[in-house]
């Protein structure tokens, strides 16, 4: 008897926070909509997670993000205004969404955390394994294959193997106590850029540690694939300090429970949710688009 194969269709995108990190910009306009080079931010997720097969969207939003909803939405006075002034093709780039991709829209409420963001998606996911993808994290779309590598490769894999993955990347010592930091099975290791995805398995995750604590140099990117009984672990998964619930606390009940494994991700990925390094991917974007 052959085991049902499990194909991810569903993502989950959190996009309900402030954006502080990228003040005063994202003040009037959602982090998620700030350029890089001539598309916003999130499209080119959006973008990432069709090429893998995605075809349920969810938006984990709050009232004061409705613009990013709207971006989605199709602006029937424009378009007619478009076509009626002869910009065909124009109009019709403004609707690239395939058809058979469903984009919905959730609100968090109150923001506490990126478990409890996932954990609000349950009521249209539930009983569904599914993807998350951090907004502000682009995977860059010049020099990989979305539809191969990377998140594409994570749902195969669990496709395959029932295992939840996580995307990783090596990081230099000096920016180990920026990330939460896998620890794998088996002894410390460091680890260099890999050319293709390959899954390890994961004993864990330690936050933001020093470099000599740290158990690899192995960070999270900001891609999950996920099987769906991790919305009961976010259910069991209780506050931290500061009143937040956080998806690694959830992650290390499932690791208990079941195998997860880590992908190390081919190419680079651009931090969009931070003023510094967001500037820094726009001048790149724009170059590759001139």
């Amino acid at each position: 008897m052959t085991n049902k194969i499990r194909k991810v269709k569903h993502a989950v995108i959190p996009v309900a926070g402030f954006g502080t990190r990228m003040l005063p910009l994202s003040k009037s306009i959602p982090k998620e909509l700030l350029p890089l080079g001539n598309l916003p931010v999130i499209h080119y997720v959006i973008e990432e997670a069709i090429a893998a097969g995605i075809k349920h969207i969810v938006l984990v939003t709050h009232p004061q993000k409705q613009a990013i909803e709207n971006y989605f939405d199709i602006n029937v006075e424009l378009d007619t205004a478009l076509r009626d002034g002869g910009k065909i093709s124009l109009a019709d780039n403004l609707q690239w969404l395939p058809e058979d991709v469903k984009i919905s829209s959730i609100r968090q409420g109150k923001r506490l955390g990126l478990g409890h963001a996932v954990a609000a998606a349950r009521p249209i996911i539930d009983g569904h394994d599914f993807a998350v993808l951090l907004p502000d994290v682009v995977i860059d779309p010049f020099k990989t294959n979305y539809a191969k590598q990377n998140l594409a490769y994570m749902t195969q894999k669990f496709s395959e193997t029932g295992h939840s993955q996580i995307l990783v990347d090596p990081v230099e010592k000096e920016n180990i106590h920026k990330y939460g930091i896998a620890r794998l099975d088996g002894k410390n290791q460091i680890y260099s850029k890999s050319k293709v995805n390959q899954s390890l398995s994961v004993a864990g995750f330690v936050e933001k540690p020093e470099a000599k604590d740290a158990p690899s140099n192995l960070a999270v990117v900001g891609r999950y694939v996920f099987d769906h009984q991790i919305l009961d672990y976010l259910d069991r998964t209780a506050p931290d300090k500061k009143g937040e619930i956080q998806l690694t606390d959830a992650i290390d009940a499932l690791i208990a429970s079941a195998r997860v494994d880590v992908t190390t991700m081919i190419g680079a990925s651009f931090d969009a949710g931070n003023m510094s390094t967001y500037l820094q991917a726009f001048a790149y974007f724009a170059e590759q688009q001139t």
